[in-house]
């Protein structure tokens, strides 16, 4: 025999349920969505704006970015200067040094040839 812990649990549920008024849905959806959409909408600008200052700031921020890169290749210039005039006191010197030389070599010649 069947006995009724063997009716499936969901048997008769359905003829339980009350007929849906379709018009009463559409008024609670309208309500609901009424409800909800002025403060959707002003989550949906506020979004935008902060989307947009988040552009503005981006786009801000890789300006002073490149400034800096800018900033870096003007210090490496000077740096660059700073070593080239550095080589050419060198040189100056080392030059100083072979005319002295060259003039110490002359008189030899001279003094050599005198005797």
């Amino acid at each position: 025999g069947i006995g009724p812990s063997d009716a499936s649990p969901d048997e008769g549920v359905v003829e339980d349920l009350p007929l849906i008024d379709e018009k009463a849905v559409e008024q609670l959806t309208e309500g609901l969505i009424s409800h909800y959409l002025p403060d959707l909408q002003r989550s949906k600008s506020a979004l935008q704006e902060l989307t947009q200052n988040q552009v503005v700031l981006l786009e801000t921020l890789e300006q002073e970015i490149s400034k800096f890169k800018e900033c870096n290749s003007i210090l490496d210039i000077n740096a660059l200067f700073s070593e080239a005039k550095h080589y050419h006191s060198k040189l100056v010197n080392i030059r100083n040094e072979m005319m002295v030389l060259h003039e110490k070599t002359s008189k030899l010649k001279v003094s050599g040839i005198n005797i």
